[in-house]
């Protein structure tokens, strides 16, 4: 794949969790009623958990940090949307089984891409030390490292 279409693909993936992350901390009341209503157990403290996690992993997808790692983190968070939220199989007073079944599809869409950029980025260790660079800042200054011999191959 041309890196073109990673980065664009990239951006929109870490969009598609940072826009409805910032709707949550805009209107937390209306996120919480949704999970309640859904019998979601510990509906405001799951929101809130939700709302950090999908403005991190937008900003970390976006910013191409930790990519590897995001994006199986998101996969985990589709999924338990998905079988909490998306839950077409359960009957719920208001709720349309049909529009759940598709968001539950159109979810295992976004759980394929995440999964392809997950393949596509080199999974990078969890330390201190240069945490907050980019994959590709990280890639470029090892592959430096071997070319001048400071690195065994």
């Amino acid at each position: 794949m041309s890196n073109a279409m990673i980065l664009t693909g990239r951006f929109l993936l870490g969009l598609y969790f940072l826009v409805p992350g910032l709707m949550k901390f805009a209107a937390p009341d209306m996120h919480v009623a949704l999970m309640q209503m859904h019998g979601v157990a510990l509906a405001e403290p799951l929101m809130w958990i939700a709302a950090v996690a999908n403005v991190a992993g937008g900003l970390l997808l976006i910013s191409g940090r930790h990519v590897c790692l995001t994006a199986l983190g998101l996969v985990v968070y589709v999924l338990l949307v998905n079988v909490l939220l998306h839950d077409f199989w359960n009957d719920h007073a208001g709720v349309s089984s049909e529009r759940e079944m598709q968001n539950f599809i159109k979810n295992l869409g976004i759980l394929a891409g995440l999964l392809v950029l997950a393949g596509h980025s080199e999974a990078r260790a969890l330390t201190l030390r240069g945490w907050w660079r980019s994959d590709r800042a990280v890639r470029r200054s090892r592959d430096e490292a071997l070319v001048a011999g400071s690195i065994p191959r």
